[in-house]
């Protein structure tokens, strides 16, 4: 047997999860059986929609139970091996869970190909996180060039990806990011215009930059934000809601949009998704980013972390303290 540190759920948080909200195990992994093996794990992913997780409330997954190794995707090598389809040297993703290694059947794994990106890129761009702009914008949104397309949390994983999807079929694209760094990023990949929320005035910026109104808003925050674009939106605009980060930690239910009558003036809908709608049009999807990524138009930016299982808990913070640019990883790799 091999043994594995693992990040499991110790208590239910209220607010931002804190350090006795985990605990760290070291555990006995069996051999693998018949039908599977064991990933030596190497990047773990982190998340917005894993704070959601932690709440005993019914939702698109399950909560993580108490007790239980927290859930979330990583990618590592396969070391041992009873399954045809995943031979020992080969590079996965899937969801793992936060720990050194994990016995797997296969169930959600994918095998990836690490020489046309890195470990931390599947896990973005090429990853659930470029899955998730490229359906919410192709499903969802309906996009289509001459768009003007706005984007929350632009700098974060989902968000920069979403850009440049937008921006690479032809639509006008506004991100809105905290800080004049992460604004002046969005505009090297090809943003046509950034609006820092925590210096400007969203509601009057939107005004100034899309004066002819949005046809499609990309939520990943929900809030004030949320009520800006409502405001600004065009006849028959789409509004994707993938997320709502600004609430994820709130005590109290937040208030909902106020301005959701302008659904109703502008002929326009608002229409929630979750990345795992359209597993049909997955590969397609991950074989058009791969091709935008090998051509230039698709820039993938990790934010990793270098640290140990132990670390997940204060680099989980990091998302809701703003402090990635593109996608948040933790490599542990080199650790343990």
């Amino acid at each position: 047997m091999v043994t594995t540190r693992q990040v499991r759920l110790a208590q239910r948080p209220t607010g931002l999860p804190d350090d006795d909200t985990w605990e760290v195990t070291t555990d006995e992994l069996p051999a693998p059986g018949e039908g599977e093996f064991l990933v030596e794990i190497d990047h773990i992913s982190l998340d917005p929609a894993m704070r959601g997780w932690l709440d005993d409330v019914p939702s698109y997954l399950p909560p993580v139970r108490l007790g239980a190794v927290m859930r979330a995707q990583g990618t590592g090598t396969v070391s041992q091996s009873r399954h045809p389809d995943f031979p020992v040297g080969a590079a996965v993703t899937g969801t793992f869970g936060v720990t050194e290694r994990a016995v797997s059947d296969g169930t959600g794994v994918r095998v990836i190909d690490t020489s046309i990106a890195g470990p931390a890129t599947w896990l973005g761009a090429l990853g659930m996180t470029g899955l998730t702009a490229f359906h919410g914008l192709h499903e969802v949104g309906e996009l289509a060039a001459g768009d003007t397309v706005v984007i929350s949390a632009a700098a974060g994983g989902v968000g920069s990806v979403a850009g440049q999807i937008a921006h690479a079929a032809g639509a006008t694209v506004i991100g809105i990011a905290g800080g004049p760094e992460k604004c002046a990023w969005l505009r090297e990949i090809g943003f046509d215009a950034a609006i820092d929320y925590k210096s400007e005035n969203v509601l009057r910026r939107l005004r100034e930059v899309a004066p002819d109104g949005i046809d499609i808003y990309f939520d990943n925050v929900g809030g004030e934000i949320l009520d800006a674009a409502l405001a600004n939106l065009r006849r028959g605009a789409r509004v994707i809601l993938c997320g709502a980060i600004a609430s994820y930690n709130a005590t109290t239910p937040p208030p909902g949009p106020r301005r959701y009558m302008s659904l109703l003036v502008n002929r326009a809908r608002m229409q929630g998704f979750l990345v795992f709608d359209y597993p049909e049009k997955d590969a397609a999807a991950i074989a058009s980013l791969a091709a935008m990524a090998a051509e230039g138009s698709l820039v993938s930016r990790e934010t990793v972390v270098d640290g140990s299982v132990a670390d997940f808990g204060a680099t989980f913070l990091r998302l809701f303290r703003g402090e990635n640019t593109g996608k948040l990883v933790m490599c542990i790799a080199e650790i343990y």
